[in-house]
């Protein structure tokens, strides 16, 4: 594939599809409301020329809480589609959180609904110009309503004449700290992820209707709910709500998708839903593909003998965009990560940087097209992992004698839940703000279906007792505190915690107990 040097991926996912004639196909059924290209197209060129209209720039960053909608879209395609830079975040964070993205973004404008923004209206954003509100009826000074803003604007709008290698978005990647890094991706990127891996390992087309458990604002999402169904032509369905079994399963049946987009933890949650069979149609899906985090070879047995479908697991991450290894449909083998997607190059290396055989496991490492160029802000970082034309993945692979890769672990303590990166720092430092507790560590643990929890072993101060009502308070204490997915699923106390000469925790320990 060849990209040209002056490229806007906002306006080459939007006007192919005009200029062939196909502005009427439906491109977003959107809690079932269905939208197609042109209105999108139009939503989208509002959104830019309105943004022009608060004074945001070519490489300003916009920032985007919103849950996934017509509207997310629109902001989106809009910013990037003037020069600007798209910096979505995650909707289901405290108010640290989105004042850390607003001081690191330096945006001139938010987009957001009524209840994220309480948790945001605090904060010092010395930088901040304009907030819309797109759950909102009326102006109010800097605060805008979505309605009245949009209708302002021209449906009108040249794309900006970026170049390929310009940014065209943020996305945000946690740290061994747990504080967030901004990957920042180009605009070429995306094309590579929708030509190598839509369209060669999925074969996506514009009869297929994608649906995504994992929202836009992650990595996973953003390409299965964005990029990949509007470069193919095809529909994305989006749920506006949290990703629970019951919904999922309701949206399957009423919008019929042909290719369903989860994590093994949600797989799991489906499974043990009883009585499903009978209560929802599934029959309009032709595979499922799991990423951010391994899938167990229970579920994907159990959820093939169930429902007749293949489930690709794959890996990819926030920096190189989506896959770049990937099960390949009718090729699965239960357990494996499948496959190198052709256009990226995969190696295993010891710690001393030598190429290793089958069967030995490694450090994986990456090279592809669609590799982020840096962390914001974050130098040293960005030199640990992005080394030349290759990316430290952080995961630890072996490969076996056919080419198929098998997940071996992280090569430091982060681990994923739901698809999101979890600190243990983050859940230890929270658990020891609790009166009773005196030291914590937080490991990765694989539940019987091989899904990955965290679960924490806890000192308890002298004179407080373990029970099952304090593993409650304690599992409460956290929860009230940040996203649902970093609670402790299980508590174990512990008289003391394994520990280096110098005092570090020594975490693997706990990992092998």
């Amino acid at each position: 594939m060849l990209i040209p040097s002056r490229y806007n991926i906002a306006a080459a996912l939007v006007d192919p599809h005009l200029d062939s004639g196909a502005g009427d196909r439906a491109a977003v059924d959107g809690d079932g409301r269905v939208w197609t290209y042109a209105q999108i197209a139009e939503l989208a060129n509002r959104a830019g020329n309105a943004l022009r209209s608060l004074g945001v720039g070519r490489e300003q960053r916009v920032l985007i809480a919103l849950p996934d909608s017509p509207e997310w879209i629109a902001a989106y395609l809009g910013a990037i589609r003037i020069g600007a830079v798209a910096v979505p975040c995650n909707t289901f964070l405290g108010p640290a959180d989105y004042a850390y993205f607003l001081r690191e973004t330096r945006a001139p404008v938010l987009v957001t609904t009524r209840d994220l923004f309480a948790r945001m209206e605090s904060a010092e954003a010395p930088d901040l110009q304009a907030v819309v509100i797109t759950d909102r009826e009326e102006d109010d000074g800097r605060v805008r309503a979505w309605s009245r803003w949009i209708a302002a604007a021209s449906p009108a709008l040249a794309a900006a004449d970026t170049h390929k290698d310009d940014a065209a978005f943020w996305l945000w990647t946690s740290g061994s700290t747990g504080e967030p890094k901004a990957a920042v991706h180009l605009h070429q990127d995306a094309a590579w992820c929708c030509h190598l891996y839509a369209q060669g390992v999925l074969d996506l087309r514009s009869t297929d209707r994608t649906f995504s458990a994992a929202k836009l604002f992650h990595a996973y999402g953003l390409g299965n709910s964005l990029f990949f169904p509007f470069w193919a032509g095809a529909t994305t369905i989006l749920h506006s709500q949290r990703a629970v079994p019951e919904a999922i399963y309701a949206v399957i049946d009423r919008a019929r998708p042909t290719i369903f987009f989860g994590v093994p933890t949600l797989f799991a949650a489906m499974l043990a839903v009883p009585d499903v069979e009978r209560r929802f149609d599934l029959s309009s899906l032709r595979c499922c593909v799991s990423a951010g985090e391994p899938l167990a070879a229970e579920l994907f047995s159990r959820w093939q003998g169930r429902f007749g479908t293949e489930i690709l697991d794959s890996i990819g991450s926030t920096e190189v965009l989506h896959m770049y290894v990937a099960s390949r449909p009718g090729r699965v083998r239960p357990g494996s990560s499948g496959f190198p997607v052709p256009g990226y190059e995969v190696r295993i290396l010891s710690e001393a940087g030598e190429a290793l055989g089958p069967g030995q496991v490694g450090d994986l490492y990456v090279k592809g097209p669609s590799t982020a160029i840096m962390y914001w802000n974050r130098r040293d970082q960005t030199k640990e992992k992005i080394r030349g034309e290759w990316f430290a993945s952080g995961d630890k692979y072996s490969v076996d004698e056919d080419g198929y890769f098998w997940y071996a672990g992280r090569s430091d303590d982060m681990f994923k839940v739901a698809g999101e990166w979890v600190s243990p720092i983050e859940i230890e430092s929270l658990l020891i703000e609790h009166a009773s507790v005196l030291e914590s560590a937080v490991v990765a643990w694989t539940e019987p279906l091989g899904v990955l929890k965290p679960k924490a072993y806890v000192v308890l101060k002298s004179g407080c007792a373990g029970s099952d009502d304090l593993i409650a308070e304690l599992q409460a204490f956290v929860r009230a505190r940040t996203a649902h997915y970093k609670c402790p699923r299980a508590i174990e106390f512990v008289p003391d915690l394994p520990k280096t000469a110098t005092g570090k925790i020594q975490r693997f320990k706990l990992r092998q107990a």
